[in-house]
């Protein structure tokens, strides 16, 4: 078998998945959910970014970040641009201290989506502080935990999608 065959057979493209897996999050960051359970809800948007911006560096990028972080600022009916700064600088801060690595474990991964969901929630608290929104506190950082305990499960469903 020639290596030009071998190449194509282990190459995939990954823009249906990248699609499909927006969409799908999407649709489970709109499911209506009672008011005491939507505050667990986790920020699949986010973590489906970073997942494409980490794995797949040559397909989504900066402007993938922005176009899903203005689309998450659509559906959820936020300011127009809070997600998208946050999706922005979190997708920058990320390649720029990974790009040196090329080898990100599963572990690694999982660290570096905790430190991101901690920043994407302390970006919009204070943009929700200087707005001058009231919300609860306690339930603004409740979907920390289950953001970190799902994102196993989002890599095991991506991760034939990683180069």
């Amino acid at each position: 078998m020639s290596i030009a065959k071998m190449k194509s057979r282990t190459h995939r493209d990954p823009l249906f998945p990248i699609i499909i897996s927006v969409i799908v999050a999407s649709i489970l960051l709109v499911y209506p959910l009672s008011y005491s359970l939507s505050g667990w809800r986790p920020q699949f948007m986010l973590m489906v970014m970073l997942f494409w911006v980490l794995c797949q560096p040559t397909w989504c990028g900066i402007w993938f970040a922005f176009a899903t972080g203005i689309f998450l600022d659509l559906l959820l009916d936020a300011p127009l641009g809070l997600n998208a700064l946050s999706f922005i600088l979190i997708a920058f801060i990320a390649r720029f201290l990974t790009r040196e690595r090329r080898i990100l474990t599963f572990g690694n991964l999982w660290v570096i989506t905790a430190l991101a969901l901690i920043a994407h929630l302390m970006l919009t608290f204070f943009a929700q502080v200087i707005a001058g929104t009231h919300f609860s506190i306690p339930r603004h950082w409740l979907s920390l935990l289950t953001s970190v305990l799902v994102w196993p499960v989002l890599y095991y469903l991506l991760r034939k999608w990683r180069i």
